[in-house]
């Protein structure tokens, strides 16, 4: 089977940007950012390998995979991986739009 192609949507490529900037701010470094970038980047590979890993959602054909605190949400099908959105898993999810 050919590989899917993984689409990062404009919104959750924001949420990841604004994560890693926040450790960069924080630590004063970007060695931690760094690491979490490579980590969500080789988990979503390893998605789009085997789309069924991540848990199913109260959204028809949304999945969740957990990345170390942060919910990595996507969609895919035969040929793409979308991920949706990447958020931290301890925030409010009242105060946050998932998609």
């Amino acid at each position: 089977m050919a590989a899917r192609k993984i689409i990062w949507t404009e919104k959750a490529n924001l949420e990841r940007k604004n994560i890693l900037e926040y450790w960069i701010d924080r630590n004063k470094s970007k060695i931690y950012s760094i690491k979490l970038n490579r980590l969500f980047i080789e988990t979503v590979r390893k998605i789009a390998e085997n789309p069924a890993i991540g848990r199913k959602t109260d959204f028809e054909n949304i999945r969740v995979k957990i990345v170390r605190d942060y919910l990595l949400f996507y969609e895919y099908d035969h040929q793409q991986l979308k991920v949706l959105s990447v958020w931290d898993g301890r925030r409010d999810e009242n105060k946050h739009n998932l998609f």
